[in-house]
Order: C-alpha cells, then sequence, then structure tokens
C-alpha cells in the first residue's frame, strides 16, 4: 500500500504521521525537537517504515518559501538554538525521492481547516494561532498565501490598549502583536498563566482588544471568508465575544462583514489542523 507522509514540525516538537489514501492516519509519533542531526534521525527511523508518495511538511519559521531562492526550504532567521539557516527540506529530498510539499506550520492548519475544518465550504480562510508565540497562515482562492515569502502575522504593529505600559515580550519589537498578547505577555501582565486566570479577569478584555485589532487588519487587507482562532490561549473560550465585540466597535462600520458568529470562530479540527493540512498538501504535490 502507498502513503502519505506529514511532518509539523515545530520548536517544541515535531509530529509526523502517515495516511492511506484516504487521509485516514495510520501511525503517528511526536518526537522532542533536539538537534536537527538528532531530531531528524528519528524522523527518518520513522518514515522509513513506509513507501511513500509524497509528504507535506508545515515548519516552524521563518523559512525561505521562496522557489527562486538559493535558500529554498531552509529554516532561517529562527532563534531556535542550532536549527537557523537549516536545509530542512534539502535534507528531506535527499533520503526521500517523492513530492514533498512545503509550508509554514500555520499554513498548513489554515489549509487542513479550509478544506476539512471550520472553514469547510469556504475558498479563503486566515488560521491564527495563539499560544507560546502569534503565527498565522491563509489561504486565498483555495492557495496557501506565500509568494516572495509567508506571513507573519504575529508580528504586525498594534496600537496600544489605554494605558498599557506592558515592555514586549518580543525581542524584535515595541508594539507587535505576539509582543503585546501572546502567552508569555498574558503572564507577565498577571504574574499568572492564562490557563489558571479566572474567566472574568480584567486581563481578558485587554486580550481581545488587540487580537480584534489585529483581525481587523488582516480583514481589510485579505477580507476572507472565515478567520479561525486555536492554539492554547484560544482555549478560553470567553475570549470569542469579547473579541467579536471589539471587533464590531473597531471596524466602526467602515466595511461589511459576515455574521461575527460565523466570521470568527474556534478550529474545527484542534490539534490536528496542521497535521491535516500536511497531508491535504501531501496529496495534492503527489497530483
Amino acid at each position: 500500500m502507498d502513503y502519505y507522509g506529514s511532518i509539523e514540525a515545530g520548536g517544541t516538537k515535531f509530529v509526523c504521521a502517515v495516511a492511506d489514501e484516504t487521509l485516514t492516519i495510520i501511525k503517528r509519533i511526536s518526537l522532542p525537537t533536539m538537534s536537527p542531526e538528532e531530531t531528524l534521525k528519528q524522523v527518518f527511523d520513522f518514515f522509513d517504515e513506509y513507501e511513500l508518495k509524497a509528504m507535506g511538511v508545515g515548519s516552524f519559521g521563518p523559512i525561505d518559501v521562496n522557489r527562486k531562492s538559493n535558500t529554498y526550504g531552509y529554516i532561517t532567521s529562527t532563534p531556535k538554538h542550532g536549527w537557523r539557516n537549516v536545509d530542512l527540506l534539502g535534507r528531506l529530498k535527499e533520503r526521500y525521492d517523492i513530492p514533498i510539499a512545503w509550508t509554514t506550520d500555520v499554513n498548513a492548519a489554515a489549509y487542513g481547516e479550509m478544506h476539512l475544518g471550520a472553514g469547510k465550504e469556504t475558498q479563503s480562510c486566515i488560521y491564527l494561532t495563539v499560544g507560546t508565540g502569534i503565527g498565522g497562515g491563509a489561504v486565498v482562492n483555495g492557495a496557501v498565501l506565500e509568494v516572495f515569502s509567508h506571513p507573519e502575522m504575529g508580528h504586525i504593529t498594534v496600537q496600544r490598549y489605554p494605558n498599557d505600559k506592558l515592555e514586549s515580550t518580543c525581542p524584535y519589537h515595541d508594539n507587535c502583536l505576539e509582543g503585546l498578547a501572546a502567552g508569555p505577555a498574558l503572564e507577565k501582565r498577571t504574574g499568572t498563566k492564562g490557563q489558571s486566570l479566572p474567566s472574568n479577569h480584567e486581563v481578558w478584555e485587554i486580550e481581545a482588544f488587540y487580537l480584534a485589532q489585529a483581525l481587523l487588519n488582516y480583514t481589510l487587507v485579505l477580507s476572507p471568508e472565515k478567520i479561525i482562532l486555536g492554539g492554547g490561549v484560544m482555549k478560553q473560550q470567553q475570549l470569542f465575544p469579547l473579541i467579536r465585540e471589539s471587533l464590531k466597535v473597531q471596524v466602526g462600520g467602515y466595511v461589511s462583514l459576515p455574521p461575527l458568529e460565523e466570521y470568527i470562530v474556534g478550529c474545527d479540527l484542534g490539534d490536528d489542523s496542521g497535521t491535516i493540512g500536511c497531508l491535504l498538501l501531501a496529496k495534492k504535490k503527489e497530483g
């Protein structure tokens, strides 16, 4: 039997999966992200047992997705120790002479959600993960958005919440979304991890303000049919109505939007969004 492979390459863990022709997952493993040599040895040990037709890779970044670039397929300026300027795609191609789809982890998740998750029956959606960091992927007219590079939605500049003096947790930017709204920023504001905070804590209003501001900017630029929110912070369900209400205020009636309960939603595939997206991209690449 022929199989499809998926690698969701994260800074903390690599999730590898193999699926059959129907994209039913046959086996999956989760590996801690160690050095490239240690990690890839385990990746190869896993996939070597299968006759793969194609593979999809969704990687942490930044990565080079520009096919004209000399470093296409590389993980580039990542702060992850040992992984800067690693030719991940090249290493995989050396091992497996098969078509390999290459994109970001969040682009893969967006693709998975659009086809089989919360974005079904659309041709354009944004997937934003809010956790230890913030990252976003987009599908536009059925295709993953990437040309010269890929979206870095977590690092857009945002206006600060009134009287917010928090020192950004992003080492690159003083006023970016990730630095002011990711999990470490929540903890820095309150001294407590987000999952331990009560649902009525005032910090959720601040969080909703920043996320809604970002969603407004994405809406004005890309006008997606749906925005899907995932990641650990978005397991706080009280955030969804707060974000929708803040977005309504910040739009100010300038553009029309779909009903907000249908426009801003959680992910249907949960932790499988990226894996499913990689498998779909693999099958598309093979076809």
